[in-house]
């Protein structure tokens, strides 16, 4: 999948060619996805957090979460990434880095402030195997990748208005990349991290021991997402970028796509459902008992 948005850059590099009878764009596109690549992989920790407008834990403030991820990654027996907390008053987490020991976990303010202590750690269960699964790195290139191709699509509608000659692009084909580029790099996107999102949902609630801590945690990003107060809030930069939103734990603002094609995330519903199944084969709920959070 990771190699699809690499492609759809190449595509749009050949498809400007087509007619020039030369590798151009091509060679330009392939440098481009290149670098994007190498930014995205050292630096995308960096840009997310400061994105995020978010600072280093308070250790006194929030001592309950630095004790938290250090129980759980002494669990896991992996490295503790670094911990952020963003002022963002909407209910949302994510975690970000290449690798577990260059990685950082950001929660909301308004998260934390809203979410019970058990709660809180099923959210920070699910973050941090998002970590050691190496989720993190492909969602964070592919983040890269998809917000280049996006920007590129805009700067390729105005070829059309600028002329051509036999030596340049062909209008028609670039305004037709702009088109299709940024639809499939967003169909790619999101199935990355759909694909992601379930196992980390089941991972991190092995990790804790209490899968229905997470489901009921991932309830109340439901409803907080679709809290009009919080809404007229808005949110950060990294929030409100559409290529970055698939790094939270839930789509901020209640994302809704039309179709599960272009969603980001699994539905919230099917998500507790899941974590409800595995709540009973680890005997905490009945076979026909139900968590009423669904």
């Amino acid at each position: 999948l990771l190699a699809g948005l690499t492609g759809v850059l190449l595509a749009i590099g050949a498809l400007l060619d087509a007619g020039t009878g030369s590798n151009t764009f091509l060679m330009i596109m392939l440098v481009v996805s290149l670098g994007m690549n190498f930014v995205s992989y050292f630096y995308s920790d960096r840009i997310a957090v400061r994105m995020a407008r978010a600072e280093p834990v308070d250790p006194v403030r929030h001592r309950d979460i630095v004790m938290m991820v250090e129980r759980l990654a002494a669990k896991a027996r992996e490295p503790m990434p670094k911990l952020y907390v963003s002022p963002s008053p909407q209910l949302n987490a994510f975690a970000t880095g290449r690798n577990p020991r260059n990685a950082a976990v950001v929660v909301n303010q308004g998260l934390y402030d809203a979410l019970t202590a058990e709660e809180l750690e099923g959210v920070l269960g699910h973050e941090l195997q998002h970590v050691y699964n190496r989720d993190i790195l492909i969602g964070s290139v592919a983040a890269g990748i998809g917000t280049m191709i996006t920007y590129l699509a805009f700067a390729l509608r105005w070829i059309p208005f600028l002329g051509s000659s036999e030596d340049g692009p062909n209008p028609l084909v670039a305004l037709l990349a702009s088109i299709i580029a940024p639809i499939v790099a967003l169909v790619i996107q999101t199935s990355i991290t759909r694909s992601r999102e379930s196992l980390a949902d089941h991972t991190g609630a092995e990790l804790t021991g209490n899968p229905l801590a997470l489901a009921s945690a991932l309830a109340k990003l439901e409803a907080g997402a679709n809290d009009p107060r919080r809404l007229r809030a808005g949110g950060t930069p990294a929030e409100t970028n559409q290529a970055m939103q698939h790094l939270y734990i839930a789509a901020p603002f209640g994302g809704r796509a039309a179709s599960k094609l272009f969603a980001s995330h699994p539905p919230i519903p099917e998500r507790i459902a899941a974590l409800e199944e595995q709540a009973r084969r680890m005997g905490q709920l009945g076979p026909d008992q139900r968590s009423g959070l669904s």
